[in-house]
């Protein structure tokens, strides 16, 4: 929403039929961040129904034992799209539906750095939901888990296409969510207003800022895995088939380097809306901001180095349990110092028991629950008795949909007068809150003890042991209650969305920027900002007599990076993501050398001759750059045009050294050698194909005389991405052509 899209004015576009189809439109094709935060959030609402039925199906099959409810294949099937949906299509469209709204407004931007890309990365989710559920009208849904484990991923066991579409869907989800972290970073760094500098940041925007770059290193690494999986599909591959040489547990690993920091990815937003909701409702600043701050960065780093608790039960030997076992025990030391400062916040403070503040209790408490259960897995004695019973089910849906859960809905409550102009209602949002956390905790505090009692997860049905059934059925019937408490959510919003009490711009009266604008904001955000000196300028505007300590220099001339050099450096490092995956798969597999071709039967002396060519084009794009900072403009296309032809020349040397392997009968289906080389230097291709496209875009703008001032950022930017593709090549080239050489 924003401020020409009033309740009235929304009535008159949905009454009448010629503005219904302006408004649909607009809509629809619409860069504006806060319009596509509300596509985000209704798209994230309307997979919460689908999630939601599937998981009541489930509970119903599970409610007694020895139930037929469901055929096995079909509780798989749920199994499968429950999960996916609920992290991919649910969890993260939410959290990223109020970081686009509400971080802009934070630090006093007028919009995202990059707005079509914004748009861009949110059709990028629908169209995933679309493809993963369109996967059961085209020969089934995938029954396989949302973690898709290896072989059973693989054709000869899932020979429909159901996985297929899975991990394309999850694929195109992954490119939009790292789209998003690029311009989260770009926006925090080059569009902050004067004064508001980084130590200056609401704990919402760091903390977000600070998960951006947990998506731009964890989401790459599952995207390598999944061109894999879809490789080894469609193409015969033989990355993660054991019979042909592959690894199951190299899915593991590549999956879960990407499933445990994608807890974080989810649970760190939940941190950001608790950060802000809390103090408001306690009328105290937030108690240890540093603290707060440093141990998101702690979490962040710690959250790339524990995946291994997940394959405990694999074997991976004393030294990985070790390392394992010691960085997830350490990854509670960040986790905990934030529920004290939390704590610390509410502790002699006004509270005002509002809704939003009742969601921020039941959070702290249900994380504070979660967080004690997730410490037994970091033991691996524990580990080994509850990694697949029930017990971890429970865990899981504490941390990554109890605690997420209970901070959205809390951060609804907060931020709908911002969005709408009016409140939710009280009553209702009661009603919500008690039968959520009664529903939640009767469906998953007892599933713990299922878990402790021996009852294996990822079952469609059990026999009838003691306490099974009782249990299971008080599960199932809390299920109704948070379908109760889903429902009512539904009708809160809708009607106070028309008919709501009318909210003023700072109804709560807080202290960050979003609440110095209208309600709903306008389209560019701000008419004026208030001056920035501290962490709540809105508190020191109301308390001119005892305004907070200023904050670092009080100095609003803040040297502000360019924001296309900034969004191509983090593309950048998540493609560097991407490619160190591949080359770790080349390597594990290049040590345990399989029957058939072999890196010997690459023709190094040619291949070292394009080398060369695509090396030397970097040395003329930069001639390029140095002649259009000159204003040479002959000197300019002539250069690029040589980077260009230097870059087709690589390109088609890479092109006859597959059509040489191709002609001797190697191709990608071989043996492991062949695939791991076409997958790397392929996707290196493709890359360098994109940078060609990118350079002849240059060059006509260029030589229609279109490339005025002010394209040299997007230019350099440009540059950036050429020159890490001949980097990238030189760890290709030492890894695939000289190492063997010198084996």
């Amino acid at each position: 929403m924003n401020g020409t899209t009033t309740t009235a004015a929304f009535r008159a576009a949905i009454l009448d039929p010629a503005k219904r189809a302006h408004y649909r439109l607009a809509w629809l094709s619409t860069v504006d961040h806060k319009r596509i935060a509300v596509l985000y959030l209704l798209t994230a609402l309307f997979f919460f129904v689908v999630a939601g039925v599937e998981a009541l199906f489930m509970r119903i099959q599970l409610a007694v034992p020895n139930n037929h409810f469901l055929q096995p294949d079909t509780f798989n099937q749920l199994f499968t799209m429950h999960g996916t949906t609920m992290i991919f299509l649910v969890v993260m469209p939410v959290v990223f539906g109020f970081i686009n709204y509400v971080l802009p407004l934070q630090i006093g931007a007028r919009d995202m750095a990059f707005p079509r890309l914004n748009a861009f990365g949110f059709w990028l989710v629908p169209l995933g939901g679309i493809l993963l559920h369109f996967s059961v009208l085209a020969g089934g849904a995938p029954a396989v888990g949302w973690f898709s484990y290896a072989p059973l991923s693989e054709t000869p066991y899932s020979s429909n296409l159901g996985v297929d579409y899975w991990a394309i869907a999850i694929f195109v989800m992954g490119i939009g969510s790292i789209s998003l972290a690029v311009n989260i970073i770009a926006t925090v760094i080059s569009c902050r207003a004067p004064g508001m500098t980084m130590r200056r940041l609401p704990l919402f925007t760091w903390i977000n800022f600070v998960n951006a770059f947990i998506i731009i290193f964890a989401l790459p690494v599952l995207n390598a895995g999944l061109a894999m999986l879809l490789i080894d599909r469609l193409l015969e591959g033989h990355f993660f088939l054991p019979v042909r040489g592959g690894s199951a547990v190299l899915w593991q690993h590549i999956f879960w380097a990407f499933g445990h920091p994608e807890v974080y990815i989810l649970v760190l937003p939940a941190f950001g809306m608790v950060s802000e909701m809390i103090p408001v409702f306690s009328r105290k600043p937030i108690f240890g901001y540093p603290f707060v701050a440093a141990s998101s960065v702690a979490i962040a780093v710690l959250s790339l180095g524990v995946w291994g608790h997940h394959m405990f039960t694999v074997g991976m030997g004393r030294p990985l349990d070790l390392f394992f076992a010691i960085s997830s025990l350490l990854i509670a030391i960040p986790t905990g110092v934030k529920v004290l400062n939390w704590s610390a916040t509410m502790i002699g403070g006004r509270i005002r028991l509002q809704v939003p503040m009742l969601f921020c209790i039941a959070f702290l408490i249900q994380f504070l629950c979660a967080g004690i259960t997730g410490i037994s897995h970091a033991v691996v004695p524990l580990d080994w008795q509850t990694k697949n019973s029930y017990y971890l089910v429970a865990h899981f849906h504490f941390v990554a949909v109890g605690a997420i859960v209970f901070a959205v809905l809390g951060a609804t409550q907060y931020w709908f007068p911002k969005m709408s102009g009016r409140f939710l209602s009280e009553r209702l949002g009661r009603w919500t809150f008690w039968l959520m956390v009664i529903g939640f905790n009767m469906t998953f505090i007892i599933q713990h003890f299922l878990g402790l009692l021996g009852m294996p997860r990822r079952v469609f049905t059990y026999p009838d042991l003691p306490h099974f059934t009782w249990m299971n059925m008080l599960s199932t019937i809390g299920v109704f209650f948070m379908a109760a408490a889903a429902l009512i959510l539904v009708w809160n919003l809708v009607v106070s969305f028309f008919n709501g009490k009318l909210a003023s711009d700072n109804p709560w009266n807080a202290w960050t920027l979003e609440w110095a604008t209208t309600s709903p904001p306008p389209h560019e955000n701000f008419h004026a900002l208030p001056p920035i000196r501290s962490r709540r300028p809105l508190w020191d505007i109301a308390n001119p007599d005892r305004p907070d300590p200023i904050v670092g220099e009080n100095n609003s001339a803040i040297t502000i990076p360019d924001k296309n050099k900034v969004g191509m450096l983090t593309f950048i490092l998540s493609e560097a993501g991407f490619f160190m995956t591949l080359i770790l798969a080349y390597l594990f597999f290049y040590v345990h050398p399989q029957p058939g071709p072999t890196p010997r039967e690459l023709d190094v002396p040619r291949t070292l001759i394009f080398s060369v060519c695509l090396f030397a084009s970097s040395f003329t794009f930069w001639r390029s750059e140095i002649a259009m900072s000159k204003q040479l403009r002959s000197s300019m296309l002539g250069w690029l045009a040589l980077t260009i032809v230097l870059g087709g020349i690589f390109l088609v040397g890479q092109g006859t050294e597959y059509w040489k392997l191709f002609q001797t009968g190697v191709d990608v289906s071989t043996n492991l050698f062949s695939t791991t080389f076409f997958t790397l230097t392929g996707f290196h291709g493709l890359h360098v194909l994109l940078g060609l496209v990118a350079l002849l875009i240059f060059l006509w703008l260029a030589w229609r005389g279109d490339f005025a001032s002010g394209r040299e950022s997007a230019f350099e930017a440009a540059g950036y991405y050429w020159h890490f593709v001949d980097v990238v090549w030189v760890f290709v080239l030492l890894t695939v052509y000289i190492l063997p050489l010198l084996r």
